[in-house]
């Protein structure tokens, strides 16, 4: 995949890029008092407004739609900010390129639909503009590889991904799950793909915004996307997520930037050696989820010869209570502890139903 790298899009670029603004464009006056607040701060270099929300109940504020675009323009004529908004469609896409925005980017209940996706790819042949694309809103690797491999497919090499988290069943502090391990992953798979965090999505509420920034800079993202508004209690939607100009200037202030690599030899030293110990007990662990997964077999075969079904769930939940209360006890993260042991279940249920099946199939043959 062509890449292009985000220091040859955004001039003059410093870590970490900063994209902010509103949720919602709601008047021209609007945007223009948080563009003229947010651009006294030099990490700001792209201002951010929705002009079509998404929503899912019909009378649900929806954007001012068209008419909020000539206020982007104005604030890149009077700030000299980026701009930047969502397209759901092909034609979002093109009425934005008419009206001169820099940077656009694909949501993400948009990203989870192939057939959404191909259509503004398809519009977006032979333009540069460059594009970024949210992960879906499930927890979806393939899926946003896959969106991102169709804008790719237009020709478009101006790209990155924006971290948003992905939504759960499960109440937790945050409005939508981090699940680092999966953006982790695409850079990964992608590498030079810029990744982009929205801590505002994540958090759902803005004093959660600083810690989830800092954790993007901590894995190396390249940048931030915090939505800014001056009355975020006035807001006409997601207010609870949107910080003032002056908590913007506060959280950037505050966050430390970590490089990937060390000039200090004796750092790098430090941390071969770490690094092996950390080999080392990788090995050990992957040798006893074999040893596991034999003992697995062993239970399956009982199962069958005793035609029990492979999934019994007071088992299963007695034994997730007991890994918690020794997790907890040995000082790690019962959550932490939980999504390992979710997994291991998951793989020991799958090949017991397999093993079953195999059986019920010679017997049938």
């Amino acid at each position: 995949m062509d890449i292009t790298p985000l220091n040859k899009w955004i001039p003059n670029l410093k870590k970490p890029l900063v994209i902010a603004g509103p949720c919602s464009a709601e008047t021209r006056e609007q945007c223009l008092s948080i563009a003229k607040e947010i651009v006294k701060n030099e990490d700001v270099r792209i201002f951010r407004a929705g002009i079509w929300k998404p929503r899912t109940r019909p009378g649900s504020f929806e954007g001012v739609g068209e008419e909020g675009l000539s206020w982007l323009d104005d604030v890149k004529k009077e700030t000299g900010l980026l701009t930047s908004c969502e397209v759901a469609t092909a034609k979002h896409a093109e009425l934005a390129l008419k009206s001169g925005i820099d940077i656009l980017w694909i949501g993400a209940r948009t990203s989870a639909n192939p057939f959404a996706v191909q259509e503004i790819a398809d519009f977006l042949k032979g333009t540069k503009v460059p594009v970024l694309i949210k992960n879906p809103i499930n927890a979806d690797l393939a899926l946003w590889i896959g969106a991102i491999e169709r804008i790719a497919s237009a020709g478009i090499t101006k790209l990155g991904a924006i971290h948003r988290g992905f939504s759960t069943h499960e109440t937790t502090m945050y409005r939508n799950r981090p699940l680092w391990r999966i953006p982790i992953e695409l850079k990964s798979r992608l590498p030079g793909l810029p990744v982009i965090c929205d801590p505002s999505h994540i958090a759902g509420k803005r004093d959660l915004i600083q810690k989830v920034s800092q954790k993007a800079m901590d894995v190396d993202f390249d940048g931030l996307m915090i939505e800014t508004h001056c009355n975020p209690d006035e807001a006409w939607s997601d207010a609870k997520q949107q910080v003032t100009p002056e908590s913007l200037k506060e959280i950037l202030g505050s966050i430390s930037v970590r490089t990937e690599y060390s000039h200090d030899r004796n750092f790098g030293q430090e941390l071969d050696d770490l690094r092996d110990k950390i080999d080392r007990i990788d090995n050990d662990l992957l040798e006893s989820l074999q040893e596991r997964m034999k003992i697995v077999d062993s239970i399956g075969k009982a199962k069958i010869k005793s035609n029990i079904t492979a999934l019994q769930i007071h088992r299963m939940d007695e034994l997730m209570n007991k890994r918690m209360q020794i997790a907890e006890a040995l000082g790690l993260n019962p959550q932490y502890i939980k999504e390992i042991y979710d997994v291991i279940h998951d793989h020991s249920v799958k090949k017991q139903t397999e093993m079953m099946n195999e059986t019920k199939t010679n017997k049938e043959d």
